[in-house]
Order: structure tokens, then C-alpha cells, then sequence
């Protein structure tokens, strides 16, 4: 095995044969980051990138300066979804060694969770893969049941079933119970509801091929939802938190929901399907329903849900939509504390109404006069949650994944939001 290559920190500019800005030099010691004292978390990844695109696949932070949040910097430049890469990590104090250790065990985990292929990755193994994780860091904290196939459509889950129906695999939902307090009457403070579509043809509205490679990752939102509640377990989280992920595949059959199809939720909704690309808010429906039962204080949902928000903003914030400016601002707050960038698009009672149906009380989606997608794909859900103004939040994730790499990032899975709402449960 080669030697590690040793990554080292200073606040010296590079000599200037590297050029007048480099972010690195190389010597006979090794790679030098040279940091300007501005953004040097972003510098400290963008030259983690390169280092790995050069071919170093063993390194070592040596020398001062490498607290957790550089060294976890380097880790998410450095990282790519295929080969091994090995760190010989600096030497940290023990909560920044749990620390760093907990956000390489769980976020790592959403990563590969969100790239592997949809062949590997159905709903029942994301259900199972997700019970795993929280059996792993909970134990005997967490509980659990999963409802499958005709199941779902037995006992009501309308819209988990209609999706999935097309597809061979059965759809699934997780309801998991992280109940730290041991009392099985304690309230829940908190309910997470994930969007796990482990692979979206589109259906009958089908994607072309270029929207379409990239549709593994639309179980991105469960994932998110799954490594937060885990990280927030080992940050010492005493409340207790349910989570509800709604799994199935989106494909094309003789049994695959068609336009204009009406689905009828247990609370009386009925939606016109117009669209059966626009999936992803029918199986929340369902895991929005249950958890509105448990009177939580707080709801949060994470989807994959729409390409409008991607557009708004990229690869590089997720999007956030609520009624509730003072719970807004407590994410906004949790998310600059864990340096992940959220950003929050516009979610007003106008939205609600941009869902017209000739034939049932809304359909799944705007038309051409109501082009806002985010916003009235929020103003669905919304009718789903039962005190929506308060305490809802949705989160749009439109920075899960990425097509190719960029300068920062690797392709495929970024783990971004984790911390963001691992960080807003476990605060006071």
C-alpha cells in the first residue's frame, strides 16, 4: 500500500509559481491548503476535490489547525461514490472525535443509501435499511411496523398504494417510534414524514431519459428524514420523535395509475390525478395524515418533490416552505450553526387554491395559470396537515443530489440537511 500523502494548513499564501490565488501547493512534505481566513471550509473542500481528482486516495491531516469542521470540510470534498479512499484523520478531543465519527457513520450512510441503484433499493429494502440505521444507534428506544403491498390499501393508505401499483415491488410504509422516555403515553414532540420513491419513471406523464437517470435519488427526502433522526439520537435527543417514511416505486403497467384517476384519503380529500409525475406529494399525503394523529409539536416533511424548486435553486440550497415564520426562523438558525444551506421560497394561502379539479376537491398539480410548482406543491400537502400555520415545515430537497461533479462536490449524493434538522430537534 502506498504511503499517505500528508495535507497540511497554512495562512501563508502559495509561493507564486502556483499562481496568485492558489488554493494549494504541492512539496516534498506533502500538500499545503492555504487558507485566507474567509471562507476557508469552502476553500478547504474545493481543494479536497481536486486532491481526489489528482488520485490521491490516501492522506493524511497532519499538522496544526485541523479542527472538526476543516477536517469534516476536506471529508465531503474528498469523498466520491465510487473506490476507496482512506483518511488518516488529525488528532481531535474526545466530543469532536464522537462528533466526526457520528457524521461519518450516518451521513455516510445517506449518501450511499441515496446513490445505490434503484435495482438494489426497492421500498421494502429502504424500509429495512432505514430500521437497521435506528436499531443501530436507538436499540431497544425504537419500535417499529411496516405495511406492505395490498396491506396499504386495506387499511387506508390510498395514496402510498395508488403510486405504487404499477410496479412489481410493493410499496411500503415505515412508522418508526424513537421513544427515549420509556413511558409509552409520553407526547411526541416531533414527527418526521420522508418521501421514499426508490425509483420515478413518471409514469404515464414518463420523464425523458435525460430527467430520468438521475430518479433513484427520489427517495432522497426519506433518507434525509431517516439520517437526521439518527444523528440527532447520538447528539443525546430525550424526545421522543416518530418517524413515517411513505416507500414505492413509480413506474409504468396495465395497473399503473392513470390522469384522472381520483384518490380518497382518510380525511376526506379527494384528488383528481393530472399528473402522475407529480407522485411524490400522493404518498406523502398518507404519513402527513398519521402524523397529524399524534398531535406532535412539530411536523417536518422531506421530498425530492419538485423540479420548480431545483430551478429556483440549484444543486446547492434546500428549499424550505412554511407557514410558520417563527419555526422558520428556528431552522434557518439551525442551519447556519451546522454551515448547510437552506433557503426559504414563498408558501401563502393563495397556494392552496392553485389545485383546480372538475372532479374532486383538488388535483396533484397547477396548471399553466398557477406556474409556481414549489409553492403549490406545498399548498397541497398542506391541506394534509391538520393545524397547518403552525408547526409545519417542508422542506423541498433540491440539493440531495448531483448529475456530475462540480467543483465542490462528487456526483451523486451530498447528505446535505442532516445536521440542519438533527440540530433543530435536539435544541432547547
Amino acid at each position: 500500500m502506498s504511503e499517505a500523502m500528508n495535507i497540511t494548513l497554512s495562512t501563508q499564501p502559495a509561493d507564486a509559481r502556483w499562481g496568485e490565488k492558489a488554493s494549494f501547493s504541492i512539496g516534498n512534505d506533502g500538500i499545503t491548503l492555504h487558507l485566507n481566513g474567509k471562507e476557508d471550509l469552502i476553500l478547504i473542500q474545493r481543494a479536497a476535490r481536486k486532491i481526489d481528482g489528482q488520485g490521491f486516495k490516501r492522506v493524511r491531516l497532519a499538522g496544526e489547525g485541523w479542527d472538526l469542521e476543516k477536517s469534516w470540510a476536506f471529508w465531503m470534498g474528498y469523498r466520491g461514490p465510487k473506490g476507496e479512499r482512506k483518511v488518516e484523520w488529525a488528532e481531535l478531543d474526545e466530543a469532536s472525535q464522537r462528533e466526526l465519527e457520528s457524521r461519518l457513520k450516518i451521513i455516510d450512510w445517506v449518501r450511499d443509501t441515496i446513490n445505490l441503484p434503484a435495482e438494489d433499493l426497492g421500498p421494502s429494502q429502504l424500509t429495512q435499511r432505514s430500521v437497521d440505521l435506528l436499531n443501530d444507534v436507538g436499540g431497544e428506544q425504537i419500535s417499529y411496523r411496516i405495511i406492505r403491498g395490498e396491506d396499504l390499501r386495506e387499511q387506508g393508505y390510498t395514496g402510498i398504494h395508488t403510486v405504487g401499483r404499477g410496479s412489481e415491488r410493493s410499496s411500503a410504509l415505515l412508522t418508526l417510534d424513537y421513544n427515549p422516555t420509556g413511558d409509552e403515553n409520553a407526547p411526541v414532540y416531533a414527527c418526521l414524514v420522508g418521501k421514499g420513491i426508490t425509483f420515478d419513471s413518471g409514469g404515464y406523464s414518463i420523464k425523458p431519459s435525460a430527467f430520468m437517470d438521475s430518479m433513484k435519488s427520489d427517495m432522497g427526502g426519506a433518507a434525509l428524514a431517516t439520517g437526521a433522526l439518527a444523528f440527532a439520537i447520538t447528539r443525546g435527543l430525550k424526545r421522543r420523535v416518530k418517524l413515517f417514511l411513505c416507500c414505492a416505486d413509480n413506474m409504468i403497467s396495465g395497473n399503473a395509475m392513470r390522469l384522472g384517476d381520483i384518490i380518497s384519503y382518510r380525511n376526506g380529500k379527494r384528488v383528481e390525478v393530472m399528473n402522475t409525475d407529480a407522485e411524490g406529494r400522493l404518498v406523502l399525503a398518507d404519513g402527513l395524515i398519521d402524523a397529524c394523529r399524534e398531535k406532535p409539536a412539530l411536523i417536518v416533511d422531506c421530498a425530492t418533490l419538485t423540479g420548480a424548486a431545483k430551478t429556483a435553486l440549484g444543486n446547492d440550497y434546500h428549499a424550505l416552505l412554511s407557514f410558520d415564520d417563527a419555526l422558520v426562523e428556528r431552522l434557518m438558525a439551525s442551519a447556519r450553526a451546522e454551515n448547510e444551506a437552506f433557503w426559504r421560497l414563498p408558501l401563502a394561502e393563495m397556494h392552496r387554491s392553485q389545485l383546480p379539479s372538475n372532479f374532486a376537491d383538488m388535483s396533484n398539480t397547477g396548471n399553466a395559470a398557477c406556474p409556481a410548482g414549489a409553492s403549490t406543491a406545498a399548498g397541497f400537502l398542506s391541506h394534509f396537515v391538520e393545524e397547518y400555520q403552525q408547526g409545519w415545515l417542508h422542506i423541498d430537497c433540491s440539493a440531495t443530489y448531483r448529475k456530475s461533479a462540480v467543483d465542490l462536490w462528487a456526483a451523486g449524493a451530498t447528505g446535505i440537511g442532516v445536521r440542519t434538522l438533527a440540530n433543530l430537534l435536539t435544541a432547547e
